[in-house]
């Protein structure tokens, strides 16, 4: 008797996926069901996978992916708090997304529960309501505690309890410690928060002791574990590591670049060097003008093989962390500041793209190939600055001609392209802390800003969007960097706030970044500059990392990818695989993650927010350290936040933020979110976002980075109603009190 024919089995969603971007997207259900053999029942399973498919915004019509404006979320679902911007607006991202294009934002708004807001990294299950393209709003319903939550602190002995005091400043409360007597007072632990009962002080039991909470590294050690950044690699990996370094690479197959004097450009306290750069005059008589560029990146795809130890553990950290103390790298230092770091006068592998743009600057052509470099020089910042203005030193005195000269030449070509394309021309200070021999701050600094900051970012753009581009017709999937369009909330309320000082952002179907360059030029110079370059950078998105392909708005750029970064961040290295298997440039091409490329966006993302997370903390400490002898006086500042809870002062000239409670202001006052303000309910009186002031420092807490500031004097225009209406010539007698918003 022969044997039934057993049914073909049923395809998940990711070999499903799998299927239709091979068909390029052009398939219907009848197709699909044909090519998996299904029929009866097994057709009707098909149908509700590609509505969840398509419900989860992999899919649009079983034709094209869904972007993030697009994809739906359900009416109640779990959610993690990801951010909380500078006015203290707290945003979260779902726990479960399998879209391929980038998660909606989701603002938090305070729900009825007590018990404030959710930190970072806190679940909830909350409440979800659609309130614009690719915008959510969450009403909290309750807060989701993990069965064994960790938390970070220092050790206080009070009677003859041991107390756990956390580092964490949104967490006031302390916990009895279970750590036995060899915790000492002052030391920095690790704990594991116990099932609570209810009453009294929470439990907690010791994980790992950290250190001293006054040994000045400690200010880094706590970031890195509250964040819970890996420090240590697995045995596996280091192993891994120390055994392609050390072995010798192949030459043969490889371009020979070793004769043109790249140069690396770096800050001078830069730790690893990934990225070298060229360039002369095209010799192209049909490009004069012209200029061919090359930049070449170090080849870490030739050390790290998809699927290795090595390669699972920097996906794991997904990128470095910076502190001032000390560097967390993605890979370990026989790879990060060893064998892949474009040293001096060292042969290294690595991936070329050889660029060619016209004299103004629009790229003309580009091709990518593995070579083997050899750096001339390693230049900082400054150095090759002072080069180009007349003063070089003994290190760049020597390639003034064959590469620092040429590089300005090239920059200004690519300077022109910039002025023309417009990216959104938002420039923030970067402030650096500087430590003493002792690991103590011996100042806050604001990183200077050169020519020579803007060639190398000029190069690297130039290189990334070759790589998209060579990647966006090959077939093969690319981890795009992208940036979506402004938030339309935020957008919504920019236009009020701009309205009520006389300026106008255009209501144009597509507000490009030229619109916002023009306004902040219109207020450069002003008493609201501060204000509308805050408002403006807070109604941008944030960047994300993609499989697809949405463009990057604030650089305005149609297709972009980071590739020249690979040994600090996993994004990179993604891009140099997809370059090598789609270009067919040999081993070391894209594995089996070509296939998880969605999750991985959603990883290394989250990776970056932690580490931006991680690298603010850390700073905030080194900050309050700096400002620990200085309690008691009196500093000058810039509002640089408002919220319910009290204004955030930035101090000058340092940078540093510390927070005026709104209990220590001299009204009741409310929280104008549209304007950026607290208004004085009996006075009138308006605080807004960039106004100076005058503030005593308080208190100091080194342990949680916190400052705690008194306001002595408003020194921003009167905006208040009385004032207001004195200078248009009116009375304002009968207007009552402002309205609550």
């Amino acid at each position: 008797m022969a044997k039934p024919k057993r049914a073909p089995p049923l395809p998940d969603k990711q070999r499903l996926l799998r299927y239709i971007e091979e068909q390029g997207g052009r398939v219907d259900k009848r197709e699909i069901a044909r090519a998996f053999g299904l029929k009866g029942a097994a057709r009707t399973h098909l149908k509700s996978l590609l509505r969840e498919l398509a419900d989860e915004g992999a899919l649009a019509g079983s034709r094209r992916r869904r972007s993030a404006a697009e994809a739906r979320l359900p009416a109640v679902a779990i959610l993690e708090v990801s951010e909380i911007d500078g006015d203290g607006e707290v945003f979260a991202r779902p726990t479960r997304w399998t879209a391929a294009a980038p998660a909606p934002r989701i603002r938090v708004v305070p729900g009825r529960g007590r018990g404030g807001a959710p930190g970072i990294g806190e679940r909830i299950l909350a409440r979800l309501a659609p309130v614009g393209p690719g915008l959510y709003h969450a009403e909290p319903m309750r807060r989701l505690r993990s069965q064994a939550g960790e938390i970070v602190g220092v050790c206080d002995i009070v009677g003859r309890e041991r107390r756990l005091i956390p580092t964490d400043r949104r967490i006031r409360n302390a916990f009895v410690l279970d750590a036995g007597a060899a915790v000492e007072a002052g030391e920095l632990v690790a704990a594991e928060i116990l099932p609570g009962r209810g009453h009294g002080l929470g439990r907690a039991r010791l994980k790992q002791r950290i250190g001293r909470i006054d040994d000045p590294r400690a200010f880094s050690l706590i970031s890195i574990h509250a964040h819970s950044i890996p420090l240590e690699f697995p045995a596996a990996a280091l192993e891994e590591a120390a055994s392609v370094a050390a072995a010798p690479f192949e030459t043969s197959g490889r371009a020979d670049l070793r004769a043109l004097p790249l140069v690396t450009i770096d800050p001078s306290d830069a730790r690893d060097f990934d990225d070298a750069v060229w360039a002369e005059p095209d010799p192209d008589p049909g490009n004069a003008g012209g200029w061919h560029a090359i930049v070449a990146i170090a080849d870490v795809a030739h050390y790290l093989r998809p699927g290795t130890a090595l390669d699972r553990a920097a996906r794991a950290r997904g990128n470095s962390v910076y502190f001032p103390d000390r560097m967390v790298p993605m890979l370990p230092e026989a790879l990060a500041t060893g064998a892949c770091t474009l040293s001096p006068g060292e042969d290294r592998p690595c991936i070329a793209a050889h660029l060619w743009w016209d004299g103004a600057g629009r790229l003309r052509n580009h091709r990518f190939e593995r070579g083997v470099m050899r750096s001339a020089a390693r230049l900082t910042y400054a150095q090759a600055q002072a080069a180009i203005d007349g003063v070089a030193d003994e290190v760049a005195a020597p390639l003034l001609e064959t590469a620092i000269r040429p590089l300005f030449g090239a920059y200004g070509a690519r300077k022109r392209e910039r002025d023309r394309r417009q990216p959104l021309a938002i420039d923030q200070p970067e402030r650096r802390v500087v430590l003493d021999d002792g690991g103590g701050v011996a100042s806050i600094a604001v990183r200077p800003r050169y020519d020579s900051h803007r060639l190398i970012e000029e190069f690297m753009i130039a290189a990334n969007v070759a790589a998209a581009d060579a990647l966006a017709s090959s077939g093969l999937p690319c981890m795009y960097r992208v940036h979506d369009l402004p938030d339309p909330e935020k957008l919504e309320a920019l236009r009020d706030l701009l309205g009520q000082i006389g300026l106008k952002l255009a209501r144009a179907q597509a507000i490009r970044p030229r619109h916002f360059n023009a306004i902040l030029a219109g207020v450069a110079g002003t008493a609201d500059e501060k204000l509308v370059n805050e408002v403006v950078l807070r109604a941008q998105a944030r960047a994300v990392y993609s499989p697809t392909n949405i463009g990057h708005y604030g650089l305005n750029l149609r297709g972009y990818a980071h590739f020249t970064s690979p040994i600090r961040r996993y994004a990179d290295l993604l891009v140099h695989r997809a370059l090598i298997s789609a270009l067919g440039l040999g081993a070391g091409g894209l594995g089996r993650e070509r296939d998880d490329f969605a999750a991985i966006a959603q990883e290394i993302t989250a990776s970056e927010r932690r580490a931006d997370a991680a690298e603010r903390d850390a700073a905030d400490r080194y900050a309050a350290s700096f400002l620990a002898d200085r309690a008691g006086a009196e500093l000058a500042g810039c509002i640089t936040g408002v919220s319910r809870f009290g204004l955030f002062v930035g101090l000058e000239p340092e940078g540093v933020d510390g927070i005026v409670p709104m209990r220590r202001l001299d009204d009741h006052y409310l929280h104008d979110e549209a304007r950026h303000a607290l208004v004085g309910r009996r006075s009138g009186h308006v605080y807004r976002l960039g106004d100076p002031v005058r503030v005593r420092l308080d208190e100091v807490d080194t342990v949680t980075g916190s400052l705690s500031l008194a306001l002595l004097a408003h020194e921003g225009p009167d905006r208040s109603p009385s004032s207001v209406a004195a200078r248009r010539g009116r009375s304002v007698e009968g207007r009552g009190k402002p309205r609550r918003r």
